[in-house]
């Protein structure tokens, strides 16, 4: 796999069919609403009433309503390297801020690495991480940037697909991602942990969604040929809401 080196970043392009991809229905309601509600889920601490949540790879923007109807946050921060994918991003984000339902959130975008945040030091309660990671080349630099921008006791809510699902064919001919730093769920979590997060099995859930499953996309499943047991198959993807130590 060949970089593109843009200001120092390595940077990996994504393909024509995968910023596509990004702005669909299927990615919004069946990828990124599910995750959303599965990470607000695992969270067993209390959040301030309003929170700061910064959304690190906020893509095309189509996170931002469902974290302003999920989180009631006072603002949002997202932060993208893909200069294309943020300018449609403010589409989305006036669009949040004009409904009544999420008007109250404030909305802000930056064009930034995830490795080198343009954020101050405790400056957020949430950071959101969802299927960014396996597109950063420096991933210990970009942990290291969401503790350094949660403020103590903050949250790190993390979606990633592992491995698994990345290097299998239908990914790799469609998608294009950084092979060598693509990950096992469990690695992910180590790393989490390794970077000053605290977490436990109630904080992390190991989803094995139908189209995670690039083999057959669930289809032995639903037909009762097939059932994945947790421990005896090859995870897919995790979730996990991570706390900043104090």
């Amino acid at each position: 796999m060949q970089f593109t080196e843009t200001s120092n970043v390595p940077f990996v392009p994504e393909t024509s069919f995968g910023v596509w991809f990004l702005r669909t229905h299927t990615w919004e309601h069946h990828v990124l609403r599910v995750a959303i509600n599965d990470l607000k889920r695992l969270i067993d601490t209390p959040l301030p009433a309003a929170p700061v949540i910064v959304d690190a790879g906020c893509g095309q923007g189509l996170s931002l309503r469902l974290l302003a109807q999920a989180f009631k946050p006072q603002r949002i921060v997202g932060i993208d390297f893909h200069e294309p994918s943020l300018a449609l991003a403010t589409h989305s984000a006036r669009a949040c801020e004009a409904n009544p339902e999420t008007s109250a959130t404030k909305i802000e975008l930056l064009h930034g690495d995830c490795a080198n945040l343009p954020l101050q030091d405790a400056s957020a309660d949430i950071v959101f991480c969802h299927q960014t990671f396996h597109h950063l080349v420096e991933q210990e630099r970009a942990l290291a940037e969401f503790h350094r921008v949660l403020k103590p006791g903050g949250v790190l809510l993390f979606a990633e697909s592992t491995d698994a699902y990345i290097k299998s064919w239908v990914i790799r001919l469609l998608f294009r991602h950084p092979m060598q730093v693509q990950k096992s769920a469990q690695g992910y979590l180590d790393m989490i942990r390794n970077s000053g997060f605290s977490f436990e099995a109630r904080n992390v859930s190991l989803p094995y969604l139908w189209w995670s499953r690039a083999a057959d996309f669930g289809l032995l499943e639903r037909i009762g040929l097939y059932t994945p047991k947790p421990g005896k198959r090859r995870e897919t993807l995790v979730n996990v809401a991570a706390r900043k130590m104090v």
